[in-house]
C-alpha cells in the first residue's frame, strides 16, 4: 500500500510541473541543434585498404602459420604508417601545416580479426584533404615499408575517393538532439523532484494530514464578495405617483 502512495506521489509531482520538464527538454534540444548546424565544424572522413605479406618466393606456399604470422604483423604495420617515417613525407608531399604528431591524431589504421587487410581512415575538415591524405599515406607506406620490414608485396585494395555530395561523420545534428532532449528530460525530472523536496509550504488539506498525521476536521473556503442589495419597489406604488392631498386607498 506505501508503495501504491509513493507511486501516486512521484507522477503527481511530474504531473505538478510537467511544464517544467517540457520546457527544460525543448531548450536543451534547441541548444543542440544550433551548436550542430551553425558552431560545430563539419569533419569528413576518407578511407583506404592495403594489404600486407611477407616475403616470399614461388615455392612458398600460404599455410595458417604464414597468414598467423602476417595477421601478428599488422600491429607493427599500423604503428609504422602512423609513424613520423611516413607521415613527415606525407606532409612534405601534400604540403600540409602541422606536424606529424598532429597529423596522426587525424589518421585511424584498424583491421578486422584475423584479417590481413588494414583499413586507413582519416578524417578531416575537408572532404578533399581527407581523400589526398588517405590516398598519400597508402602510397608512400608502400613505398617506405620494403626499406624498413623485409615486406616486398603491399597492395592498395581500394583506393579513396572523393564523393560529389560527400556528407560528414560529424557532427550528427539528429543523434546530437535526440542525446540533450533525453539529458534535458531527464535533467528537468531531476529538478522536479528537487524543487518539490525544497518545498515545505502547505498548500492544500493533504499536505497538512501529511504534516501532522491528523485527520482534518473542516476546512474554511474563500468566501466570494457578497452583492450589496438593491432597493425594489412595488410594482403597484411605482405605477402612480400621489398627487397633493391626496393618500393611497383614496
Amino acid at each position: 500500500m506505501e508503495e501504491t502512495i509513493n507511486f501516486k506521489n512521484l507522477f503527481q509531482v511530474l504531473r505538478k510541473r510537467l511544464l517544467l520538464i517540457i520546457l527544460i527538454t525543448i531548450i536543451a534540444g534547441t541548444i543542440s541543434a544550433v551548436i550542430s548546424f551553425f558552431v560545430l565544424t563539419p569533419v569528413y572522413e576518407s578511407k583506404t585498404q592495403i594489404l600486407v605479406n611477407q616475403a616470399k618466393d614461388d615455392q612458398q606456399l600460404y599455410n595458417t602459420q604464414t597468414v598467423q604470422t602476417n595477421v601478428q604483423l599488422i600491429n607493427t604495420y599500423n604503428d609504422i604508417i602512423t609513424s613520423p617515417a611516413i607521415l613527415d613525407k606525407v606532409i612534405k608531399e601534400l604540403k600540409l601545416d602541422g606536424s606529424a604528431q598532429t597529423l596522426s591524431g587525424q589518421i585511424q589504421v584498424t583491421n578486422a580479426q584475423d584479417s590481413q587487410v588494414a583499413q586507413i581512415v582519416v578524417q578531416d575538415t575537408s572532404a578533399k584533404r581527407a581523400t589526398d591524405i588517405a590516398n598519400t599515406t597508402a602510397s608512400v607506406f608502400k613505398n617506405e615499408v620494403p626499406k624498413i620490414m623485409n615486406v616486398d608485396n603491399v597492395k592498395v585494395l581500394s583506393k579513396a575517393t572523393l564523393k560529389e555530395s560527400a556528407s560528414p561523420v560529424k557532427p550528427q545534428p539528429l543523434i546530437n538532439i535526440i542525446i540533450a532532449m533525453v539529458v534535458g528530460l531527464l535533467g528537468g525530472v531531476g529538478l522536479s523532484f528537487l524543487l518539490e523536496y525544497l518545498d515545505n509550504t502547505v498548500k492544500t488539506e493533504q499536505d497538512i494530514e501529511n504534516l501532522l498525521a491528523l485527520p482534518v476536521m473542516g476546512v474554511v473556503t474563500t468566501i466570494k464578495d457578497v452583492p450589496k442589495a438593491t432597493n425594489i419597489q412595488r410594482p403597484d406604488l411605482a405605477a402612480r405617483v400621489p398627487q397633493r392631498g391626496e393618500t393611497f386607498g383614496s
